[in-house]
């Protein structure tokens, strides 16, 4: 059965309660005297409570209505906020330098208002010490925890451990920081001409950091061969 409404000569009932075309209540009429008025002011009759007795009918432009119902239910799509986890890969005696690069990417997905899965790799004789990778954990956790918080404690999972970190800002929130973030950007771009080609630079660089899966990967050619 069609889910849109009966408009016009499609309705089948002698008698229908109207609704003119700015909400006014007209009162119960004949189908006939409904069409009528439609005609006049030459708009449709479109059921809007078909299980009312009798129906319950209105006046109105049905093209526009549809027009308009398909806008908003494609900004709410737009507007929808869905929930992604990306994945951030650490090595137990991880250096400062790559830990202060990691953390950074951490900070930036929980500001986005992502979830982050955070797995330390033990190879070879690390996977004797897994204290190694639990107390980065809890330090990496101590970092961020200004923006994020532990959803899921640390759990060894065969040679990793893993650890999920949640924001603590939603993430329609971030989606409506980053809009404004955006707007504040194309206004300074249009009074700084100059500056504008480095801000792109720089944030083409940040992107390239993003594999598409939304996983931080780990570089396998610094990584020592397994004992």
């Amino acid at each position: 059965m069609s889910a849109e409404p009966r408009i016009n000569d499609r309705i089948r009932v002698p008698e229908v309660r109207l609704v003119g075309p700015s909400g006014e209540q007209v009162g119960i009429v004949p189908l006939a005297k409904a069409l009528e008025l439609a005609q006049e002011y030459d708009l449709d009759l479109v059921e809007v409570a078909a299980n009312a007795r009798p129906p319950v009918c209105k006046l109105m432009d049905y093209g526009k209505f549809k027009y308009e119902s398909a806008m908003k239910a494609r900004e709410a799509r737009k507007n929808q906020a869905h929930t992604v986890i990306k994945e951030m890969k650490l090595r137990p005696k991880i250096d400062p330098h790559d830990y202060d690069t990691k953390k950074g990417h951490v900070v930036r997905f929980l500001k986005q208002g992502d979830k982050v899965k955070i797995t330390i790799m033990f190879r070879g004789r690390e996977q004797s010490r897994p204290e190694l990778g639990y107390r980065l954990l809890q330090r990496l956790a101590e970092d961020v925890q200004d923006l994020g918080f532990i959803e899921s404690n640390p759990k060894q999972d065969g040679r990793n451990m893993i650890m999920v970190l949640g924001p603590h800002k939603k993430k329609t929130e971030a989606m409506a920081e980053a809009r404004q973030a955006q707007e504040a950007r194309k206004a300074d771009a249009k009074a700084n001409p100059g500056r504008s080609q480095n801000a792109a630079e720089t944030d083409a660089s940040d992107e390239d950091a993003d594999v598409e899966t939304g996983v931080e990967a780990e570089a396998p050619a610094e990584e020592p061969a397994e004992a």
